[in-house]
């Protein structure tokens, strides 16, 4: 999303907004809920977080505990990527 690469689905990490308006990680990618895609790469987060990309695709404003636990959520998901 932030960085406009084509990549497939398995190497990209979903958010999604829920019904209840929070954003979290989707490992499944079978969440219910609006989704965008995004790259595993702490720059691509980073470039997501700081425009309106991210806001825009998820149709929600972000607050700064919800930029906040999407960088750990990610940043989790990362670590436990590299470590398999």
């Amino acid at each position: 999303m932030a960085c406009r690469q084509i990549k497939p689905k398995k190497e990209l990490v979903r958010l999604v907004r829920t019904r209840g308006g929070d954003i979290e990680t989707d490992i499944s990618g079978k969440k219910e809920g609006r989704g965008a895609y995004i790259c595993p790469d702490p720059e691509c987060l980073e470039k997501a977080l700081t425009g309106k990309q991210l806001e825009h695709t998820l149709r929600c404003n972000l607050t700064r505990d919800n930029r906040e636990q999407l960088v750990r959520n990610v940043e989790d998901l990362l670590k436990e990527i590299a470590s398999a």
